[in-house]
Formats: structure tokens, C-alpha cells, sequence
């Protein structure tokens, strides 16, 4: 079952308190347009953790002044923490004392997106499980009323294995909120069209895709990848990157990326299947107004349906032959 988040104040424009129980329910019942915005957040030394806190909070502000009711922070924008602790230990150990200020993160996340009456997806934090030497990578996902709710990497990279020695969460889950369900997979777990694919068909129209990427190849490896899950299943992908470096941590010193907000490829959407792109590599926010009314149409009656006619691959796969020649 899709993960409840509470919904708007109904005084908030556009904003409504009821939900219907199924993803087939009336669109009456929930926000057929929303404005969402994602980030191209600068990763920057800082010297106190209430220095952090003043850069999300004005970008949290800013993107309540221009009425988005979504904000997508990136994958691992919490890394400017490292800076406040020893960065020349092993950059494992570092990762570690990150976990630590998961509490103060929620306290923050929570508040502003409570302050400001919107959605806020907060990127992600490595986080302590069970027993000490077990650390995940979660992103959380705050409501307005300041609650929230979690969705773990299911898939680590090379590096995440093998020098920061996380491990994987196994749960995926599709987030149901005021303007419909959503569901994210955070940076490499985008590169898996079967998570995506999953979400398409428990209702969620939006796909938030919160990554970190140093360098160019990784970012397009997740941008493509964006890209072709918003088309295979005729739904929005939100993308949000970090820009900026950390020279004094040479893990995590480079990031390259430019944010997007993606749409699939049919008439109803962009020319290109992009609504909205930054310049790569610049601290910038991506504000754009989705029609959700618009993807419930174009999955019924668009130029070709792949979600729909996505049921007859799995029955064609299951019966897979090995033909020799």
C-alpha cells in the first residue's frame, strides 16, 4: 500500500484535505496542476551546522514565495556536514558521524516544509540501521504539516559499497500525497526501469530522482535514464543535482549535474519531453507547473501507451526461449 503523507491546509491556494483511497478514484479529489521546483543545490564548506541550515531554509523560502507545493532538494546535499568534522579521517568514518545529524536534518527539513505549507523532498543522509557498522542512505519526504516518511537506496554504487561501506535498503514504496502518488529512486536506483515501472502501476504519476554526480558521464548515465522512464511510463520525473565542491574532502570534492523536469513524449507534453532544464553546473532553482489531469489522459488515449501495453512484455519475457543458430 502506498505510504500516507497529510495533505495541504485547504486554505492554501489550490491546495485540498481530501484524498481519494484508490490510485482510480475521482481527480476531483485531488490537484489536477501543481508547481514544482528542483535544485541545482551548490555544495559549499560551512562552518557550523546553523550555516547549512540558513542556505535550505531561504532555498525552502523561495520556493514557497513562488507557490511550488513540491521541492526537490539532491542526493547527498547533507555532505557540507562533513565539513564541520575531521576531514582528514577515512572517508567511511566521515559518512558516520554524517548519520549523527539525522536528527537535527528531520528537525529542519520538517519545520520549514511545515513553515511553508509544501512538499519537501530533503535529498538524502546516510543513516545508522541496525547494529553500528550498518549505514543506509535515505531520503525523506516532508508533508506540510511537517511530517514525514522514508525511502531507502536500494542500490548502491561502486563507491557507496566499497569505500563508504553502506549497505541497501530492500522496501520500496509509492508515496501518496494531495496531488497524487509519487515515488523516488535516488541517483543509480533511476538506472533499474523495474522500480519505476512497479510505481507507474500502483497510480504514481510523478517520479522524484534525487542524485550526486561527479562528473559528467555519471550524471548523463542518470539523466538518460530519467529521461526514458518518464517516457516508457508516461509520467513527470523531477531530477535534482548538486553543483559545487568540498576541495578540503576529496571523496566528495566535484559534483556535475543540471537539474530537469521531464515529461514523456506525446503531443499534450514538451517538444522535446523536457519542461524545464538548468545550466549545468550553476546554482540555480527549476520551477515548473505539472498537469497531472494531462498524464491521466495520455496513459488512456495517447499516440502509443507503453504502460499499458507494458503487460504484454512481462507475459512475452516469461516465456523467453534461447534460440541457437
Amino acid at each position: 500500500m502506498p505510504a500516507r503523507l497529510p495533505g495541504f491546509d485547504p486554505a492554501r491556494p489550490g491546495g485540498s484535505s481530501r484524498r481519494p483511497d484508490a490510485a482510480t478514484a475521482e481527480r476531483s479529489n485531488a490537484l489536477d496542476r501543481i508547481r514544482v521546483a528542483t535544485l541545482q543545490y551548490n555544495v559549499r564548506p560551512v562552518d557550523s551546522f546553523d550555516e547549512f541550515a540558513d542556505q535550505v531554509r531561504a532555498l525552502v523560502e523561495t520556493a514557497a514565495g513562488y507557490d511550488c507545493h513540491l521541492l526537490v532538494f539532491p542526493e547527498y546535499f547533507t555532505i557540507q556536514l562533513l565539513h564541520l568534522a575531521d576531514v582528514r579521517r577515512p572517508i567511511d568514518l566521515q559518512v558516520r558521524d554524517l548519520a549523527g545529524q539525522r536528527d537535527r536534518y528531520l528537525e529542519l527539513l520538517g519545520g520549514l516544509a511545515k513553515e511553508n505549507g509544501l512538499y519537501v523532498v530533503g535529498g538524502t543522509i546516510p543513516v545508522v540501521g541496525d547494529g553500528d557498522d550498518v549505514v543506509h542512505n535515505e531520503s525523506y519526504v516532508f508533508s506540510p504539516q511537517g511530517e514525514h516518511a522514508m525511502q531507502g537506496k536500494i542500490h548502491m554504487t561502486r563507491w557507496e559499497k566499497e569505500e563508504w561501506r553502506l549497505s541497501p535498503h530492500r522496501r520500496f514504496h509509492v508515496f501518496e500525497t494531495d496531488f497524487g502518488r509519487m515515488a523516488i529512486t535516488v541517483c543509480y536506483d533511476v538506472e533499474f526501469p523495474e522500480l519505476a515501472r512497479a510505481a507507474a502501476r500502483e497510480g504514481a504519476n510523478i517520479l522524484v530522482v534525487p542524485s550526486c554526480t561527479d562528473d559528467r558521464q555519471g550524471f548523463l548515465r542518470v539523466r538518460y535514464c530519467a529521461q526514458a522512464r518518464a517516457i516508457e511510463n508516461q509520467m513527470y520525473v523531477i531530477h535534482a543535482v548538486t553543483v559545487g565542491s568540498l576541495p578540503q574532502v576529496p571523496a566528495v570534492s566535484l559534483n556535475y549535474g543540471a537539474a530537469s523536469i521531464l515529461t514523456p513524449s506525446d503531443f499534450p507534453f514538451s517538444n522535446d519531453g523536457i519542461l524545464r532544464e538548468g545550466i549545468a553546473n550553476h546554482e540555480m532553482m527549476i520551477v515548473g507547473e505539472l498537469n497531472l489531469a494531462t498524464i491521466e489522459e495520455s496513459r488512456s488515449s495517447g499516440s502509443v501507451l507503453p504502460l499499458t501495453d507494458s503487460q504484454s512484455t512481462a507475459e512475452v519475457v516469461a516465456k523467453l526461449e534461447i534460440v541457437r543458430l
